[in-house]
């Protein structure tokens, strides 16, 4: 069945597993999410997101009570996730990251790029291919990175730095962080502070 609500009564268990309600207005209901579901963004869940969930309806024996057995979890609407994006983005900007000055300009004809992105994604193969149509002659230095997922953010960032390092020794004129489409979810790896910094502090433009 698939269920909609508020998470509610959020408790995560030393053994991993995930033990909630969800509610509306009316009525709850108990929750189980465990260790070895996949689902994205699980350390981001939180009391009084909005989420639809697809699982099984079991009866709990002990107490014999209805519970969701979770097998998916999806994030509806704005929710704690995007409310978490804003809050980052007010305490950056209020340190100044944002501001126009900080801005390096991209230079028009770069001769070596670096590019951050996965080995498997589609947007990488997406890159090349245009390269190969409009500027054969450009070279690129790949710093492989997961893009989503956790821990993808930290290598992500990682990349960035590799690639300033590396620009030390042999020129690169920027720096390409990419990747394809998909949800808020999938998407999240570039939203985090980590990430933000890097970019901040990269002497490249990226």
């Amino acid at each position: 069945v698939w269920v909609e609500g508020e998470i509610t009564n959020l408790r995560a268990q030393a053994s991993g597993h995930m033990y909630f309600s969800i509610k509306d207005e009316r009525t709850q209901l108990s929750c189980v999410l465990f260790r070895g579901t996949r689902t994205p963004q699980r350390e981001s869940i939180e009391d009084g997101q909005k989420v639809l969930l697809h699982g099984d309806l079991t009866v709990y024996e002990v107490r014999g009570q209805y519970q969701l057995i979770v097998q998916k979890m999806e994030f509806q609407g704005v929710g704690e996730l995007q409310v978490r994006f804003e809050k980052l983005k007010e305490k950056l900007h209020a340190e100044g990251l944002f501001e126009q000055e900080r801005k390096r300009p991209l230079p028009k004809y770069p001769q070596r790029i670096g590019v951050v992105t996965s080995l498997d994604a589609a947007a990488l193969s997406d890159v090349l291919h245009v390269v190969r149509r409009r500027h054969p002659s450009l070279e690129i230095v790949i710093a492989a990175s997961r893009v989503q997922g956790r821990g993808a953010e930290r290598e992500l960032a990682l990349g960035v730095e590799r690639l300033n390092r590396f620009a030390q020794e042999e020129e690169i004129d920027l720096i390409l962080l990419t990747r394809g489409g998909g949800s808020l979810e999938d998407l999240w790896a570039f939203n985090e502070e980590i990430l933000a910094r890097a970019i901040a502090e990269s002497v490249l433009p990226v």
